[in-house]
Order: C-alpha cells, then sequence, then structure tokens
C-alpha cells in the first residue's frame, strides 16, 4: 500500500532519495530540542522516528535513520546537544540511536499496511516502534552500566531508561500519529474528487 510520499508525490526513486536526505537533516535539527537528563536527555528524535515511518515506509524510513546514524558517526554534529562521533554510540544514548532503524522500519512496515490512515492504528504503530526504541535503548544503556562497573539491575534500567520518558513518548506519539492520519485522509479525499471530478 503507497504511503502518504507516494501519494502525494508519486513512486519515483529520485524523490525518495530527496526525502531520504532531507529526512535524515530534520532529525539532526529536532535532535537539537533537548530536555537534560542523566544519563540520557529526551530530545525531539523519537517524535521524527515515528514521523517519518508513517510517512516513508518501511525502507525509506530505515534508511533514514540508517544516514543518520552514520553522519553521526563520521563526526558530524547530529546528535542532541550538537554531538557526533562513535562515542555517543557507546554511551548512555547509544542503544536508544541504534534502535532508531528497527523502530522505523517496523512503523513503516505497519504504514504500508494501511496503520497511518486511522488515528488510533497510527497511535498503536507509533507506540510499537516507541517500545523498540526503548528495549534497544536499556540494553544499550544496561551495557553501558555493566562496563563502568554500576550497578544494572530491572528496576534501575527502567527508573533511569524508560520512566523518565512515558509522557513525553506518549505525546510525540499522539502529535504524530493526529498528523499523519489527518494528512492521509485530507489526500485520500482530494484524490478522490479529483477522480470523479474527471
Amino acid at each position: 500500500m503507497p504511503t502518504i510520499i507516494d501519494l502525494i508525490f508519486g513512486p519515483s526513486i529520485a524523490a525518495s532519495v530527496v526525502f531520504v536526505a532531507a529526512a535524515a537533516g530534520f532529525i539532526a535539527i529536532v535532535a537539537q530540542i533537548v530536555v537534560p537528563l542523566n544519563p540520557v536527555p529526551i530530545t525531539g528524535q523519537t517524535f521524527a522516528v515515528i514521523l517519518i515511518g508513517l510517512s516513508f515506509g518501511a525502507t525509506r524510513a530505515a534508511l533514514v535513520m540508517l544516514l543518520y546514524v552514520l553522519l553521526g558517526l563520521s563526526g558530524l554534529p547530529v546528535f542532541s546537544s550538537a554531538q557526533g562521533g562513535v562515542e555517543v554510540l557507546l554511551g548512555p544514548s547509544g542503544g536508544y540511536i541504534l534502535g532508531y532503524i528497527p523502530a522505523a522500519w517496523l512503523v513503516g512496515t505497519l504504514a504500508q499496511r494501511g496503520w497511518n490512515k486511522s488515528f488510533w492504528a497510527a497511535c498503536a504503530a507509533g507506540a510499537l516502534g516507541t517500545v523498540v526504541m526503548f528495549t534497544a535503548g536499556v540494553l544499550g544503556l544496561r551495557r553501558v552500566l555493566i562496563e563502568t562497573h554500576r550497578e544494572a539491575t530491572i528496576a534501575l534500567l527502567l527508573e533511569t531508561g524508560v520512566t523518565p520518558f512515558l509522557v513525553g513518548a506518549t505525546l510525540k506519539v499522539i502529535l504524530a500519529a493526529a498528523i499523519i492520519s489527518l494528512a492521509s485522509r485530507s489526500v485520500l479525499r482530494r484524490q478522490t474528487r479529483t477522480a470523479v471530478d474527471s
């Protein structure tokens, strides 16, 4: 099933390349929206992951995240607080960032199955993507704690790696789902009117 990008601009390889590059830039921008927390800050990246997954579909969304990670690995300041380099991925936030790739792919897969056309289905897709990001993030955080010889109990991991982000994550899922479901319905209505008029 075509995504909203396909419905608006058509299934063009050239357009897909442009959108993948532009979306990676978009994530780098929203990554600078930071609420400092220790050890992992709250940022706008997870909102972008869900929005792009719902808009782009599985392959392109995953490519966006892969490009974003590679740009950060190259040293460009695309991660939160204008950071870059492999040390970020090896730090407390690294698991979350790497989790963007499978999360975007999952959300994009569900979008291609029509989950982006209904607000509640889009919310469910975003929630599942968020679970993937949290899971990857907690695993990365656990690795960092163990390597620095600190306690890594499940309770501590949830307290530091999940609980502080739940309210923000819920709001991000709702906002992304509202934007995409409304946009999808608007595009489909316009296409229906165009088909009837012609």
